[in-house]
Parts: C-alpha cells; structure tokens; sequence
C-alpha cells in the first residue's frame, strides 16, 4: 500500500518566495519541484477545481470565485457546494478506483473550497449561523459527528476574523495547520487535502514590494511544523502545490462605472444604497481580480460593450464568444465578453457614481451580497478616526442586541497594491509543485495535470 499523502495549498507560495521556508524548501530540495502554468482565471475558485478534477474551466464549470447564477439573476461568489463542480474531483476517482482494486480509500478536505456536500471522509470548513434578526455568529462546520467539537475543544475556536477581513492574518493559518495535525494523528486518510491561506492577505494589501515577504513566508513555514510533524510520525508524504502568484498592482479598473455612465447599467435606489439591477441592465461586470466576466443579456449590444471595454485604461484584451475559447472559459456560466487587465490594474467592482449612494454592504465585511470580489475588505477605512475602536464600539452594540453595520470598510479601491488572476510571465512568480517519488519530465506543468500525479502517488493512476 502507498503512504498516506498530505497535499499543503500553500496559496501564494512561489519558487521566487521559497528560499524563505526552510521546511519546505527543504522538501523541494530532498524530492523534486515543478513550477505550474496558471489557469484562468488564476483565482482560489477556479485554480482549486482545477487541482482535484485535472479540468480547464469550461469543463468543470468553475469559471471564477463568483459569477452571475442567470436562472435567478444573483452574482453568487464563495459558494461551498460540491455540485457546482461539473467535473469528477479527485476523491471520487480514487475511491471508484479503490473499490474496484478492493482497497478503501478515506480522504480529508480541510478548508479547500467546494467543501460542503464533497464525498470525503473527514471534512472541516468556515460556516457562520445567519440569524432571522441579521446577526451572524463565526464557526465552521465538518464530518464526521464530533469533529468539530474536538478539535475546538483541543484548539479553541477558529480564529474567524483572520481568515478574511481587515484583521486577516496568521493565526487562522497556525489554526488550521494544527488541525490539519489532529486529523493526520486520529483518522489517519489516505489523502489529506489543507489550504493555507496565510500569504494571501499582505500580497494583496501592500503587494510584493510592500510586504516584507522574508517574514510572512517564514511565518507560513513556522505554521507547518506541527503538520510537517506529525505527517512524519504517521509516514504520510507530503507535498505543497500553490494557485498563483500575486504582482504590484498600482491602478484599479472600474468596468461597471463605465457601463452605467454608457446608459448600459441599471440600478435600483433604495433605502440602503444603489442596488445592481441585473434584470434591467444591458451590460454589467462580475470583477474577480484581473479578469471580468462582462454579461450582456442581448447579443446586440456586444459590439458596443465590447468596444466601450477595450477603451477603458488598464485593460489589456477583451474577449467574445468563440474567443473565450482561449483562455478555456467558453462556458455558459461565463459573461458573454471576458475582460483582462493589464498586468498593473485590476477589477474594481463599484457601480455607484456617488459614494454617498454606495449600498450599505459596500462598507462592510459581506462577500457573499457583493456582485464582485472586493480586496477592499482587508482593510480598515482610513479616512475613519480610530477604526479598530469603531469596530469595537460596533461589536459591543451587537452584544447589546443592537441591529448594526461593521461599516469600517474603505470604498477607494486605489488602496490595494497587490492582485493575481493572470499568467506569471517570469517563471519565478508562478504557482508551484512540491513531491516525491518518480518526478513528472519538464522544469514546468499545466496545473489541470496535479489530479494524476496525486492518483499517481496514490496508487491509484
């Protein structure tokens, strides 16, 4: 029987940044390492379902970390369920595969997207409870019963806060690296899904040149000691693979200003702000880092979309129809024209002209009701006196049972310094591949070709 695999997502993670990790240079160093070509869009969503199906985006569905759910008219972004996946992920192939050698197959997914719902043995995800009166309480649910409870009883809760929002940071990673531990000590799978998110959070907020990126990546090799531990003891491999790479960034693209100034967006005024109208509209942008699908509901306002778009400053190619089919996002969930950012700009998603009018979302944490991905939300508003205590103040009037806004969030899009989404032109700045055993031909692979290597390793190709 192979060993167990452990497969560490360490997002962020290049050859460039390496030389910063002592633990896992010192895996790449004793096995081998391959750089990755990116897919597009080269974002958490779409790059993780890539991973565990070996699928471009047009054939496993994923064509971004949102995108406009057309039978309901919503832009949906960071759903959870595994049916959103139209390709077979890697757990289910290994299991038939298994079955039909007479082997069990057990694997845990630990906070990789497309959790809920997944055909895993153990699993473990960010959840909050919704409340009927607006409120939301942090937690994060899994499989099998007890779980979650035992690893909160060993650990703590999980750290939620800084795992997405202006106190993003290090700890949430420590968290779940040590609960990555327990899972490898108690249930013992034969594959070991963990995403890291840990690099993700100073890239974007300063970029690379902002950061100081000798300390964050060591802060992200320290956090994999216990797990890099306790895969020895248990005699589990372990290999490290990454979605992308992140670049300076230093001009927000804002598509949804253009198109509602061209009389092509429509909104709604109401009491809480402009709301996106997506019935009504003729053209609008689902902004996901450095690449926008552009829905535009009748084909003959493509030409004019098209052309508005290209003009735009920091847009570097704007694709149609067939033309999709380049960059394997000729899908039906996909916009009708797809734009990309040069690699200095990026998507902003704000579609109001005034910011007077901006929905009351659009000042808060809330990723799942804003029609775009919104880097805004790692930091604190710094035209706000004393935000920290403003949040707190907020925290102690939702204690009290105050219905509240956490409004701390920034609405300048031109504070963000770092994005992702594009293909790395130097091969230093792409995603990586750390493994053992027989190595792969080429200094680099297409990252739809992991799934085979992990069946591969697993015995199971």
């Amino acid at each position: 029987m192979p060993a167990p695999l452990l497969l560490i997502n360490a997002v962020g993670l290049t050859p460039r940044w390496l030389i910063h990790a002592p633990r896992l240079r010192a895996l790449a160093e004793a096995t081998w390492l391959r750089r990755l070509r990116e897919v597009i869009p080269a974002v958490t969503c779409t790059a993780q379902a890539a991973l565990l199906t070996g699928q471009p985006a047009e054939r496993h569905g994923i064509v971004g970390n949102g995108w406009l759910f057309r039978d309901t008219g919503e832009v949906r972004f960071w759903q959870q369920s595994n049916r959103l996946i139209q390709a077979e992920p890697v757990y289910v192939t290994a299991r038939r595969r298994a079955k039909e050698r007479g082997r069990d197959f057990r694997c845990a997914k630990l906070f990789w997207w497309f959790n809920q719902g997944a055909a895993v043995d153990v699993s473990l995800t960010p959840k909050p409870y919704y409340g009927a009166d607006g409120n939301k309480a942090f937690d994060v649910t899994g499989a099998p019963p007890g779980l979650t409870e035992m690893v909160k009883a060993r650990l703590g809760p999980f750290p939620f806060p800084t795992f997405w929002g202006p106190m993003a940071g290090l700890p949430c990673t420590e968290w779940i690296a040590r609960c990555a531990a327990l899972v490898l000590a108690q249930e013992r799978p034969d594959l070991t899904l963990v995403y890291l998110p840990h690099l993700d959070y100073d890239l974007q907020r300063f970029g690379p040149d902002g950061c100081d990126m000798p300390r964050r990546v060591g802060e992200l090799d320290a956090a994999c000691e216990p797990l890099l531990d306790e895969a020895r003891r248990c005699g589990a491999s372990a290999w490290v693979v990454s979605e992308y790479g992140h670049v300076a960034v230093r001009r927000p693209v804002l598509p949804n200003r253009a198109l509602r100034e061209a009389g092509l967006l429509t909104v709604r005024p109401g009491p809480f702000g402009e709301q996106l109208d997506t019935f009504e509209s003729r053209a609008f942008a689902v902004c996901d880092h450095q690449l926008a699908h552009v829905y535009v509901p009748d084909e003959a306002d493509v030409p004019r979309v098209r052309e508005l778009l290209a003009a735009l400053p920091g847009v570097a190619r704007v694709l149609a129809g067939e033309e999709r089919a380049e960059i394997d996002l000729r899908h039906p969930r996909s916009g009708e024209i797809i734009a990309l950012s040069e690699p200095d700009a990026w998507f902003a998603y704000p579609f109001w002209l005034d910011d007077r009018l901006a929905p009351d979302y659009a000042r808060t944490v809330d990723i799942h009701r804003k029609p775009g991905y919104d880097p805004c939300e790692l930091f604190f508003d710094p035209k706000l006196w004393w935000p920290k205590g403003r949040a707190a103040w907020r925290l102690l009037q939702k204690k009290l049972g105050f219905r509240i806004l956490f409004d701390v969030i920034p609405l300048d899009p031109a504070l963000v310094k770092g994005s992702h989404g594009l293909r790395a032109p130097d091969g230093a700045d792409r995603p990586l591949l750390i493994g053992d055993g027989s190595a792969p031909s080429g200094e680099e692979l297409p990252m739809t070709a992991v799934r085979d290597l992990l069946l591969q390793r697993l015995g199971l190709a």
